[in-house]
């Protein structure tokens, strides 16, 4: 989403007239959950997706009228509509979708800049009115038409920020107050967190590719290495940051920024590194903690964890040897699995083919 973000605000700024289709609910199988959305400019650019190509011509047609002066309206697709086979939505979903004209009154350049700071924030869109805000850290920017309505939208709109939820929600009273305090509005509101981290200790060449890709899904890269000769930043240009230092002195100086959407993997094959950064990861927040090794590795690992102090608990959470289980052979391919193994390990998923399994295809 930050590119969608990025270019509505530049379009913004430079005057470029475009609207906005934006998901506000799913049901089913759905590509893409609220909060998903597609811009589509006045002169035919189309830029995100709201559906992974299922109905973009559709919400394409509907986002011309309004930029040609239709007022914005709430769309519906799904199997069993009668136009569904026809806009393309033939994978047993329903999606409901806000397409609007976004004017200069809506704060996007905030939300971009929350986005480039990783700063939460949350942009927040009247469903049958005009304007937008802006809400994060206590500060608001942008109006909906009043100061009540304002409150009770950034309160309402705080609450699902927290939760780094986007959908609909309906705003509710604000300090006791009746009528006009605006209850009951209509908000889609778009939370957006802080990107997840990928933190890879071990400089060796399966963390080339592995950068790379997690950089492509959204991750803040950091690599870390004790030895200056492969800790080396044009190696891995997908990194923000690569570092020489101790992975365990690293780990111990940056604990305070990991948390349960991190995920930590150590490649480095070396049990000077790998067993004090371990024990460090294993008790610490991070979602995911993953190691390279064989079997016989991964046993002697165990030992030595062990006698570094870690508890039978913080054991089970060691995903190794890392990755699943793809075949694959290399490089590439490896880093591939490893990336697998946390999206499944983060998402909940099995890591089975889904040819053999059943019900939705795409998780709630």
């Amino acid at each position: 989403m930050r590119h969608v973000i990025d270019q509505a605000a530049a379009w913004q700024s430079s005057g470029v007239r475009f609207a906005m289709a934006t998901v506000v609910r799913t049901w089913g199988s759905a590509p893409h959950g609220p909060g998903a959305s597609m811009l589509v400019s006045e002169g035919g650019r189309i830029v995100g997706s709201v559906s992974g190509g299922c109905v973009e011509a559709a919400v394409c047609a509907i986002a011309e009228e309004v930029l040609a002066g239709a007022a914005p309206t709430v769309e519906s697709w799904g199997v069993a509509d009668g136009d569904a086979f026809a806009a393309g939505l033939t994978c047993g979903g329903t999606i409901e979708v806000l397409i609007r004209e976004v004017g200069p009154d809506v704060p996007l350049g905030r939300i971009a800049a929350g986005l480039a700071a990783g700063v939460p924030v949350a942009l927040v869109t009247p469903v049958d009115g005009g304007g937008g805000l802006a809400v994060g850290g206590g500060k608001v920017t942008g109006t909906l038409g009043a100061p009540e309505r304002d409150r009770a939208a950034a309160l309402a709109a705080e609450g699902m920020l927290g939760r780094a939820v986007s959908g609909l929600v309906t705003s509710g009273n604000v300090d006791g107050g009746g009528a006009e305090c605006a209850p009951g509005q209509r908000l889609l509101v778009q939370s957006f967190a802080p990107r997840p981290q990928l933190l890879i200790f071990g400089a060796a060449e399966f963390a080339r590719p592995l950068a790379g890709i997690g950089a492509v899904l959204g991750h803040r890269v950091t690599v870390c290495d004790a030895r200056p000769a492969f800790a080396v930043a044009e190696r891995f240009p997908g990194a923000d940051e690569v570092v020489t230092d101790r992975p365990d002195r690293w780990f111990r100086a940056h604990e305070g920024r990991v948390d349960a959407a991190t995920a930590v993997c150590v490649l480095t094959h070396d049990d000077r590194f790998d067993v004090p950064v371990l024990a460090l990861a294993l008790r610490s927040r991070a979602g995911y903690v993953g190691a390279m090794g064989s079997r016989r590795t991964h046993a002697d690992r165990l030992v030595r964890l062990r006698e570094a102090g870690a508890s039978e608990r913080e054991i089970a959470r060691l995903d190794s040897p890392i990755g699943l289980d793809l075949g694959g052979r290399g490089a590439e391919e490896t880093a591939l699995s490893i990336m697998a193994g946390i999206i499944a390990a983060r998402r909940g998923g099995s890591g089975l083919p889904l040819a053999g399994l059943t019900g939705s295809v795409h998780r709630t």
